[in-house]
């Protein structure tokens, strides 16, 4: 699986590049009025996608993080009821003599 993730990320990559090469052109951004910013094209390119990806991610990493703590909490509640409450486990016999003493508290 990691080779394919590599072969995957080189193609990317290789991508990316090819795409800056033939794309290396000064472009002119105006910002504001007085305002104007004068990049090449694939820097443009990268930073508006980092720009729409660093929102996302960071909503992924908090949903991550939370989903996390919640099982967490969960699994040491399990962990703290199964704990303080013990199980009782008793043969037919013994369950049958303990109804019959809770029938006759008279004796």
């Amino acid at each position: 699986m990691q080779i394919i993730r590599t072969i995957v990320w080189v193609l990317v990559l290789v991508a990316l590049l090819l795409f800056s090469l033939n794309n290396w052109q000064v472009v002119s951004i105006k910002i504001w009025e007085g305002l104007i910013l004068e990049t090449k094209l694939p820097v443009l390119v990268m930073i508006s996608f980092l720009m729409g990806l660093l929102p996302m991610w960071l909503l992924h990493k908090g949903t991550k993080w939370r989903a996390n703590r919640r099982i967490s909490a969960l699994e040491n509640s399990v962990r703290a009821a199964s704990v303080s409450t013990p199980t009782m486990v008793g043969s037919a016999t013994q369950l049958d003599a303990a109804a019959a003493d809770q029938q006759s508290p008279g004796l």
